[in-house]
This record gives C-alpha cells, sequence and structure tokens, in this order.
C-alpha cells in the first residue's frame, strides 16, 4: 500500500472515522447475523420450539412498528408517548423471551435486536450488557458466537473503553470474519492513537477481501484518511449475488427471522 501526503480535510476526516467507524462495522455485522442465523436455523430446525417462535414473531413484529415510528423525524407529542410505550413493551416481551427460552436461538435474535435499539437510542453501555448477555447462549454455531462478540467489541468500543473491546476483538474468530475483525481492530487502534497499528489492521482487512474478491469502499476511506491508496479490487459480480441471497428472514416456518442489518461474510 502506498502512502501519500495528508490531505487538508485529513484531520476532519480522522475525527469523523473516529466517531463513526464503529458504526459502520456494526452495519457490516448485522448482514453477518443474517446469514449466520439462517444457516443456523436449516441445520437446527428439527429443534424449533413453537412457542419460542411464536413470541419472537410477535416480538419482531414490534420491533418493525417501533424501527418504523424512529425514523419519522416530526412525530407529534401523542405519537412521541406512543412510541416510547412500544420500546418499553419491547424491552419487556424480549425480557420474557430471554428468560423463558435463554438458550434458543430466538433469545440470541432477541437480544440482537435490543442491542441494537438501544445503540440507536446511544445507550451503549446498556448495549454492551445486553450482547453481553447473549454471548452466554451456547449455540454451538461458532459464526453466531463471532458476530455477538464482535458487535459486543463495537459497542464497548463506542461506549468509550477501547481497552476492553480490543480485548473481545483480539479473540480468535472464524476465517469468514477475520476482514470485519481486522477492520474492527483498525478502528480500535485508531481511537487509541496508535496510527501504526490501526495501518496494519486496516491493510491486513483489505488483503484479505482481496483473497474473496470483495470491497469495502468505507474501509477504502478509512485508509485514504490515514495516508493510504488501497490497490483496487475486481469485485466478482456473482459473489456479490450470493452474498445477497441469504439476507432473507432468519425465522421461516417459526426460526428467527433479520438478524442484523449489516454485513457479509
Amino acid at each position: 500500500m502506498a502512502l501519500t501526503p495528508n490531505s487538508p480535510n485529513a484531520d476532519n476526516s480522522m475525527q469523523a472515522l473516529k466517531q463513526y467507524g464503529s458504526y459502520i462495522v456494526t452495519a457490516i455485522l448485522l448482514a453477518l447475523a443474517a446469514y449466520f442465523g439462517w444457516t443456523y436455523w436449516q441445520n437446527n430446525h428439527a429443534r424449533v420450539d413453537t412457542v419460542a417462535a411464536d413470541h419472537y414473531a410477535d416480538i419482531q413484529r414490534l420491533n418493525e412498528e417501533v424501527s418504523l415510528a424512529s425514523q419519522n423525524p416530526d412525530l407529534e407529542a401523542d405519537a412521541q408517548d406512543a412510541l416510547t410505550q412500544s420500546r418499553t413493551q419491547l424491552n419487556k416481551d424480549i425480557d420474557a423471551l430471554v428468560s423463558k427460552h435463554g438458550d434458543s436461538i430466538y433469545a440470541w435474535q432477541a437480544l440482537m435486536i435490543k442491542a441494537r435499539q438501544q445503540v440507536d437510542n446511544d445507550e451503549f453501555t446498556e448495549a454492551g450488557e445486553t450482547l453481553k448477555k447473549a454471548l452466554t447462549i451456547d449455540l454451538g454455531d461458532a459464526g453466531l458466537e463471532a458476530i455477538t462478540r464482535l458487535r459486543y467489541a463495537a459497542t464497548l468500543l463506542a461506549a468509550g473503553d477501547a481497552d476492553a473491546a480490543l480485548t473481545e476483538a483480539s479473540k480468535d474468530m472464524p476465517s469468514s470474519f477475520e476482514p470485519s475483525q481486522q477492520e474492527l481492530l483498525g478502528d480500535i487502534y485508531l481511537a487509541q492513537d496508535n496510527k501504526d497499528s490501526a495501518i496494519k489492521s486496516y491493510n491486513n482487512a483489505w488483503e484479505l477481501l482481496r483473497s474473496r474478491q470483495e470491497t469495502r469502499a468505507v474501509l477504502a476511506l478509512k485508509m485514504e484518511s490515514l495516508g493510504i491508496v488501497p490497490e483496487p479490487i475486481d469485485e466478482q459480480t456473482s459473489l456479490i449475488q450470493e452474498s445477497a441471497a441469504p439476507e432473507q428472514p432468519l425465522v421461516q416456518d417459526g426460526a428467527a427471522q433479520n438478524a442484523a442489518a449489516e454485513v457479509t461474510p
């Protein structure tokens, strides 16, 4: 990777990336959750608990209503009150599901929803606790564990605990998660003002993506802000199409749905 002189706006770019980098990684992780959650359901559908499935379906519907209402910046007072009540009810429903079916894929998925809502409301400490609880669910799936751990690390970073985020993000993960892991490590090092390590991690992420013929525009921007010109990667159209395919409901006929909205392996 070649280094270039810093541009006049380099400081502003660095500040923006420090502020929003962890959110971008979280976005990537959400698509991964969709893919691995769907795969998990396919491999374990014989263990479907219909009661938990119905409970989760209700949670999902309420979450969609809350998410849709949250996107409206012009809600009147009554609508704002209704939204607050819906969020409270959503959290109660999630807690009830986790209490009764805490070792299920539905509990994991519900906790992912809760953490996403908390992050959207800048409740990073609370989101960290939610994701920490999700990590205790043993689903026997390394992909789901990696998704949870990376989201947990990203949340710790957003909460300002870069050291704890580094500890979590540095743990062993399946190879399909290494680009996201390295990118998140770069974000953490950048937050610690460790530019050399950030550059190394970003370069590692880029080369791993190159081996898969996959590019990430935001990662390229992060690298450019540090004076790196990443070598272009030629994507394969077929790979893009295949990666989009798994972004279907995680729960079909009662399995977990829409695990996250953000990552491709």
